[in-house]
Formats: structure tokens, sequence, C-alpha cells
């Protein structure tokens, strides 16, 4: 049963990913290359990331009733937002006359993406993916406990109503560790590879 729990819990997580970090980072990339655009979405990135996951539960459950679809729709809002955000501030952090120059040397507005806002943006993204996995973990872990019918919030909300508090436990733990092994082997990594492949850190030889 506790296993039925994981795999349902790391299953919404990988599917939110899946969807999510491409959709934020893709939008996130155009709207920052309009500079006019972006400052005009930077205070609605800002607004619904300041909004808490769990503030989205009551709507969700009446929109979607319990289950898949609404820890689903909690998870993606958080991890597309903060994408959206960063990815968006990562593009806009990058000066214009990078992208004249490639324009200037006959490239393309493709070549502008993948040469220069792509790359110049990477770390902001990487730091982006890290901060929503983690914010989107938490807010999943919350919409399952209230809006779930399986995973490990849902397993953790009920075994408090059944007085187990044992399993309580064990669902905190077995929660700590899946996010700790997934941030430092898999997250943690990724953003130290791509700070020193662009240049913001100096390694030593």
């Amino acid at each position: 049963l506790m296993s039925t729990h994981i795999f349902s819990s790391v299953g919404r997580v990988i599917l939110a990913a899946i969807i999510g970090l491409p959709l934020g980072i893709a939008f996130g990339i155009l709207a920052g290359m309009n500079r006019t655009l972006s400052q005009f979405l930077e205070p609605i990135g800002v607004f619904f990331n300041s909004i808490s996951g769990i503030a989205w539960i009551p709507l969700a459950i009446v929109w979607f009733g319990v289950g898949w679809m609404t820890t689903l729709f909690i998870m993606l809002n958080t991890i597309f937002w903060l994408m959206f955000f960063n990815s968006m501030m990562g593009v806009r952090g990058i000066a214009k006359v990078y992208e004249q120059s490639v324009l200037t040397m006959g490239g393309s507005r493709m070549n502008v993406i993948r040469d220069v806002y792509l790359p110049g943006a990477m770390p902001s993204i990487i730091t982006g993916m890290r901060m929503s996995m983690g914010f989107g973990w938490r807010a999943l872990i919350a919409a399952e406990m209230i809006g779930g019918d399986s995973g490990l919030g849902f397993m953790i909300f009920t075994a408090a109503e059944e007085f187990k508090i044992e399993e309580v436990f064990l669902g905190v733990i077995v929660i700590s560790l899946i996010f700790m092994g997934t941030d430092k082997y898999l997250l943690a990594p990724l953003e130290k590879w791509t700070i020193e492949r662009w240049g913001l850190v100096w390694k030593p030889t």
C-alpha cells in the first residue's frame, strides 16, 4: 500500500514536470524577448507566484472534483508560474547587444533564441526548475491531503484520522527522503553543471 502511494505521488510529479517545465520555459523565453511585454507580465508573474498552491485547492476541487486532476492542477500551477517567471527574467537580463550582433551577422530569430537567450538564461532557468520542484512537491502533498484519493499526502491524512501516528511519521520521512534525493542527485548537480558550463563560476583545474 505504501508503494502504491509513493508511485502515485511520484507519477504526478513526473507528469507535472513533463508538462509544466517546457511550457514555462518556452513562454518565459518568448515573453522575455519583448522588453515591453515582459515588463507588463512581470507583476502578473509575481502575483501568481505569491499565491500558495494550497490556496487553489478549494477551487480545483469545485472544478475537477477529488482525484488526479485536482492534484495535477495544483502541481502544474506552481511549476509553470515559477518557471515562466524565472525564464522571462533570465532572458530580460541579457544585454540587447548580443541579440543585435547575431542579427547583424545574418542570424535568424531562432539563432538568437538558441545561441543567445537560451544559454544566457539557463542559470536562471535551472534555478527556477529547482525552486518549482521544491514548491510544487509541497503543494502536491497538501493537495493530496485535501483533494486527493491517493498519494503520500492522502496516506498521511488518512493515517492521522485513524490515529496511526507511526504511519504519519513514516509518510513524512518518505516525502523528505524522496525530495532530498531528487534535489541532491538530480537538480543540484544540474544547477552546478549549468553555472560552470556557462562560465558563471570559476572551476579550478
